[in-house]
């Protein structure tokens, strides 16, 4: 019966799909050749566009089956789902113009195709959201509901509890957990009650009905975990793997597969696509306007070194930045032009002798950086990243603290987490590195901004020297 009533809505909604595909092209014919816009070359024929949907609805429908648009999705986000109609709708407009421009026979006019692609994606997506939020209030009274039980016990089992907790809206409902040993038959995990151990799983779904079967076993449970699926060999309830991963896993891990093998990124960083898109967008928000107001200044921040100390105005040396790629980082001179003949290659400190008397007001205030937001405009830098450090030194930090070398994931900022709490210059690297790593597994624009702002209040009323 569950089958059936699933494959009723599925059969439902591609129906409904297909009107309002249909809907959407012979809208986008009337809005085109009816509402009053110029026609120079006149109004065609309807039928002809009346014809094409004998291409356009099939062409919908096998885009949408094959972006997954009519696979359940109780636990699925409407962004995910908004996400594919989107790019099954750019894959069907990109088809439909050259099918179109290969008909030689006939002209289809490209002002339709276009009002047809705003509009099927937008009337799509929207109908999707009303179908899904009636969903889910029906589920939060209590219908449209899929019973499940969960087979594990330990931490991986409770975090699975919680997950579904969480999202009541989504009309799962547990029924019980059912774990070998420790907890006893009667005790409850996170508020769900233990219904015996793995062998009392079949006589369950003979007595009740159970639409899917959670299997959260630990590592140390395979033997366990082979006896549980042959069990349920003949069992109809869906059976769901979930892997004890939670060891290894990290807040940027991500699946894949390849030609068919589920594969497990451990390591990425989240600044890839539309992220780094955005990241980039508010770099040159912030860049541009930033580099011209204080165009002035700089220049006559060049004159007073040149003035006072002579060339060269600029300090240009080889850091480190995106995927260990080295680049030469330029700021305002702020050391005698021999600092390092004796001392050979060293952090400065407050109060650092080797500075000027104008660098080390350079310093204090950070003007001396004022140049790299050249930099961040060509790209070679962010405006909020890790620190980049020079390569004599990162030989040495990464033999002595563990995961250094994935601050250099993302490209190198002007400020960073770690500046905004205080570890600049001479401060211990294992917490600079656990701030900047901290940085990556959990970057938005809101914690750029929020680091920005914090930058800003630094040099505008604290003024300590970095």
């Amino acid at each position: 019966m569950l089958y059936r009533y699933s494959e009723v809505f599925r059969s439902l909604l591609m129906l409904f799909d297909g009107v309002l595909v249909a809907a959407c092209w012979l809208g986008a014919y009337g809005l085109r050749f009816h509402v009053g816009l110029p026609t120079p070359l006149g109004v065609p024929e309807f039928q002809s566009y009346l014809s094409l949907l004998l291409l356009i609805v099939p062409l919908w429908f096998v885009l949408y089956r094959s972006f997954g648009l009519y696979s359940p999705r109780r636990s699925g986000s409407i962004y995910a789902e908004s996400f594919q109609l989107l790019r099954a709708n750019a894959l069907g407009v990109l088809a439909l113009v050259a099918i179109t421009f290969f008909l030689r026979s006939y002209f289809y006019s490209r002002g339709v195709i276009g009002i047809f692609a705003l509009l099927s994606v937008s009337s799509v997506i929207c109908v999707r959201a009303l179908i899904r939020l009636g969903l889910q209030r029906m589920r939060l009274k209590g219908y449209n509901l899929r019973f499940v039980v969960v087979v594990g016990r330990g931490r991986l089992a409770e975090e699975i509890i919680d997950r579904i907790h969480s999202r009541p809206q989504s009309g799962l409902k547990i029924l019980g957990v059912f774990a070998d040993g420790h907890p006893p038959a009667g005790s409850r995990i996170r508020g769900v009650p233990v219904l015996g151990g793995y062998g009392a799983l079949k006589p369950l779904l003979a007595e009740r009905r159970v639409d899917q079967v959670i299997l959260a076993m630990g590592r140390d449970e395979g033997a366990a975990l082979e006896k549980v699926i042959r069990d349920l060999d003949d069992e109809t309830a869906n059976l769901i793997f979930v892997p004890d991963l939670m060891h290894i896993m990290t807040p940027n891990s991500s699946v894949d597969e390849i030609d068919g093998m589920p594969v497990i990124s451990l390591r990425q960083t989240p600044l890839v696509g539309w992220a780094a898109v955005r990241k980039r967008s508010l770099d040159l928000a912030i860049a541009i306007p930033a580099f011209l107001i204080s165009l002035p200044l700089q220049l006559a921040i060049a004159a007073a070194i040149g003035l006072s100390q002579g060339r060269p105005i600029f300090y240009r040396q080889e850091r480190m930045g995106l995927d260990g790629r080295l680049f030469q980082i330029v700021k305002f001179r702020t050391m005698r032009r021999d600092a390092e003949s004796t001392s050979g290659p060293v952090w400065a400190t407050a109060g650092d002798p080797r500075q000027t008397r104008l660098g080390r007001w350079l310093r204090r205030l950070s003007l001396d950086e004022l140049p790299q937001l050249w930099l961040v405009l060509r790209g070679q830098m962010s405006l909020v990243g890790p620190r980049p450090e020079r390569p004599i030194f990162i030989e040495v930090f990464r033999r002595e603290v563990p995961g250094y070398m994935l601050r250099h994931r993302i490209k190198a900022g002007m400020t960073g987490w770690a500046q905004v709490h205080g570890l600049r210059g001479d401060t211990s690297v294992h917490e600079r590195v656990e701030h900047d790593l901290y940085y990556i597994q959990n970057w938005s624009i809101s914690l750029d901004l929020r680091i920005v702002l914090k930058t800003i209040r630094h040099l505008l009323f604290e003024r300590r020297g970095s």
